[in-house]
């Protein structure tokens, strides 16, 4: 078996159409069949049923699949490695990120692990939240982030960051009037709000706080961004639910902030790693994680809750 054989077989698995594979690839069609059988031979099964209409995966080449890209990811990893290695770094973190984390920290968090572990390459990969769990098993990832902590057997999710849950509210809406929102009246409103596939704990905790009112949500719209969130707002096109420093930290003018009346939710973030012993370097990043509270602030992990404010049970 050869990378160019396994090549091949994403291009066919991915089109499920042998011409279009073939030109996706820049070669002839026959030779792409012939690679094709040749993994086939290789491995013992048949990995694409074929008829005159129509290419599909059998079992075993949905099962194939599911391994296939991880081997060029780790080809590609190793490629950056030695890249960095050549360019001066000791040391490479890599980092999954889900959930849209928080703007207003990840810019300090980079910049701080910049300064302290020059040495240190870091790369960051946006990725849903199953694809950052199956890549820290993997060992595709060294540490993530995201806003759920169901993350199953073998990783450790830990509370990092609290963000304070608001309405983002279009400006000269009538909900302005009123500097505390009761979920009963945001209720009334259409809500944009983030797609489960896409942001899956975001979406999960904003669904809880959904569901402490017995009030259908009418969900104008989902999206795969807080970016995108925040321009339909700006637009008037609906609310949006979203961190303080989501909200903040969009350039869009036409979006005010409203914070909820009585408990004050909160959206919790939280550090995904393997459940092992951690590598030096991600020691030191992970002890940096825990003092990064705001832009220019120095905090520690578990920050105490406020008497009115209400952490979203994930």
């Amino acid at each position: 078996m050869e990378l160019r054989h396994l090549r091949c077989f994403l291009a066919v698995a991915e089109e499920l159409h042998f011409a279009r594979a073939a030109k996706r690839l820049h070669i002839e069609q026959s030779p792409l069949s012939h690679a094709i059988k040749e993994l086939e031979e290789d491995l013992g099964a048949v990995l694409f049923a074929r008829n005159t209409r129509s290419t599909r995966l059998t079992h075993a080449g949905k099962l194939f699949l599911e391994h296939v890209p991880r081997v060029f990811t780790t080809l590609q990893q190793a490629r950056d490695s030695v890249k960095a290695a050549a360019h001066g770094f000791h040391g490479q973190l890599r980092i999954a990120l889900s959930d849209g984390i928080a703007s207003s920290r990840l810019p300090t968090l980079l910049a701080l692990s910049r300064q302290e572990e020059p040495e240190t390459e870091i790369r960051l990969s946006e990725v849903p939240l199953s694809q950052q769990i199956k890549g820290l098993h993997d060992d595709l990832y060294d540490v993530g982030f995201a806003q759920s902590n169901e993350v199953g057997d073998g990783i450790v999710a830990e509370a990092v960051w609290d963000d304070p849950l608001m309405v983002a509210v279009p400006a000269r809406h009538p909900l302005l009037a009123h500097k505390h929102l009761p979920l009963e009246e945001v209720l009334r409103y259409p809500l944009v709000l983030t797609d489960p596939q896409v942001c899956e704990g975001h979406a999960r905790q904003i669904d809880r706080v959904l569901r402490k009112v017995d009030q259908e949500p009418l969900v104008a719209e989902r999206v795969a961004s807080t970016d995108l969130m925040m321009a339909l707002v700006s637009a008037g096109f609906a609310l949006g639910l979203a961190g303080a420093s989501q909200i903040a930290a969009s350039r869009e003018t036409g979006v005010v902030a409203r914070p909820f009346a009585g408990r004050h939710p909160k959206l919790t973030t939280y550090l995904l790693r393997v459940d092992k012993e951690p590598s030096e370097t991600l020691a030191c990043f992970i002890e940096r994680v825990g003092a990064i509270e705001l832009p220019g602030t120095r905090k520690s992990f578990s920050p105490p809750h406020s008497d009115d404010s209400e952490e979203i049970e994930p």
